[in-house]
């Protein structure tokens, strides 16, 4: 068994993107949330675009106003008023200042704002209480970029901020990778389709369901293709399918030592590569990786085979695919999970054997990061105290016991609220 370092590192070594088959596609901005960029932006203009004010009052001279006090205040000529949107239409010369609102252009001879909260308006005069510094509350033209340089690289995931960036450099599209296909088959004859009356001896297929949501929600297009029964021909059938239109594909299922465990060896006759069988982790032992000969994509498709049971198939897919998963979807860096320090507030215990994830509930404190083990049984097949989880915290491989109020790893894998 490799260790779990290990594992992910070999897995994230397998999902590089491979540059010169990276299939891109162009999309509106409204579109283009959650996706990654798959080119250099630069833009054509300076941001700022002009010297424009930062605040609500008047645009002055400094020379004029340097010496302003509430005692001894300067008098200024208002010669117009500059809402944002509109030029000025005159220069601001000696004793003279405009009126100007927050994000309006700056006329010629002004190089400082005065606010007006600091101001006495009297008619067509101004008067200023206070000495600003020089250049205050003046947004200068290209302070925040110069047009022509890199301002932003490919590899960034487009969210609020970077589309924000995008609008302001005049891209009303942009170039994205295309979303890693994953192709999602659950395999056993004794799985239905939920909805469907239950016979003695079925259970409900769940893992295709919830692997399909997290797919979706790490980036990838899910392609559910179904239960698939226990019959190699049919298995074979289906991954060769799932081969020719997935980038990713992941099987649940029939990768341990049963005798209706058919994967590993259909995936070598497909002419795949193996290269992990079994991780030291609790849940989740039995995991295949392997690569598989380019489909119709162009692009090697990575294989990954998660046990069966549904908390071991859900924390086989949040520790190992979707970090391979992010990476391939073109994301320049941050592919493997996320672990902050909390302390628990119950005892976590483990065999010592493996590093052990237990699932449950972390909180955010002022005193710091909580975690409250889910209640019930922790068994891989127990996927009903799953719900509501948000984070798993990990026993190290040689600890058998974490106690109540002591400090503990925990990998986010939902929301923190």
């Amino acid at each position: 068994m490799l260790s779990v370092l290990d594992a992910e590192a070999k897995i994230l070594d397998l999902a590089t993107l491979p540059q010169a088959l990276a299939h891109t596609e162009s999309l509106d901005l409204h579109q283009a949330s959650g996706r990654v960029l798959a080119e250099t932006v630069v833009s054509p203009l300076d941001v700022p675009h002009w010297d424009n004010s930062a605040m609500d009052g008047y645009a002055v001279r400094y020379i004029d106003v340097q010496a302003a006090t509430a005692d001894q205040p300067v008098t200024l000529t208002v010669t117009e008023t500059i809402p944002a949107g509109q030029p000025p239409t005159q220069a601001v010369g000696p004793g003279q200042a405009a009126r100007i609102l927050t994000g309006a252009m700056m006329p010629v001879g002004a190089d400082t704002v005065v606010m007006q909260e600091v101001t006495q308006r009297q008619a067509t005069q101004v008067k200023i209480l206070a000495a600003p510094e020089v250049g205050q509350f003046v947004r200068r033209q290209g302070s925040f970029y110069r047009a022509g340089s890199p301002l932003l690289f490919p590899g960034i995931g487009l969210n609020g901020p970077e589309i924000a960036v995008l609008a302001s450099a005049q891209y009303a599209q942009v170039r994205v990778y295309r979303q890693p296909r994953v192709a999602i088959l659950s395999t056993g004859n004794e799985l239905v389709e939920p909805g469907t009356p239950l016979q003695p001896g079925q259970l409900v297929d769940s893992n295709q369901y919830a692997l399909a949501a997290l797919v979706r929600r790490a980036g990838g297009l899910p392609i559910p293709l179904g239960i698939i029964p226990d019959q190699p021909q049919t298995l074979r059938q289906a991954i060769a399918t799932a081969l020719s239109q997935s980038d990713i594909i992941l099987s649940s299922g029939g990768v341990s030592v049963g005798d209706y465990d058919y994967v590993d060896q259909i995936l070598a006759d497909l002419g795949a590569t193996l290269h992990i069988r079994a991780v030291a982790v609790k849940p989740g032992k039995p995991l295949t990786v392997a690569t598989l000969p380019p489909g119709a994509t162009g692009m090697p498709p990575l294989y990954f085979g998660l046990p069966g049971n549904p908390v071991s198939a859900l924390v086989s897919f949040w520790r190992f695919v979707e970090p391979a998963l992010r990476k391939r979807s073109g994301l320049g860096q941050g592919w493997s999970p996320g672990f902050v320090s909390a302390i628990t507030d119950q005892p976590l215990k483990a065999t010592g054997r493996r590093e052990t994830y237990v699932w449950g509930h972390l909180r955010i404190t002022p005193q710091g990061y909580r975690f409250e083990l889910a209640g019930g049984s922790h068994s891989s097949g127990n996927l009903v105290n799953l719900a509501g989880t948000n984070g798993l915290a990990v026993v190290p491989v040689g600890t058998t016991l974490i106690g109540a109020h002591e400090p503990v790893q925990v990998m986010v894998v939902g929301d923190l609220r």
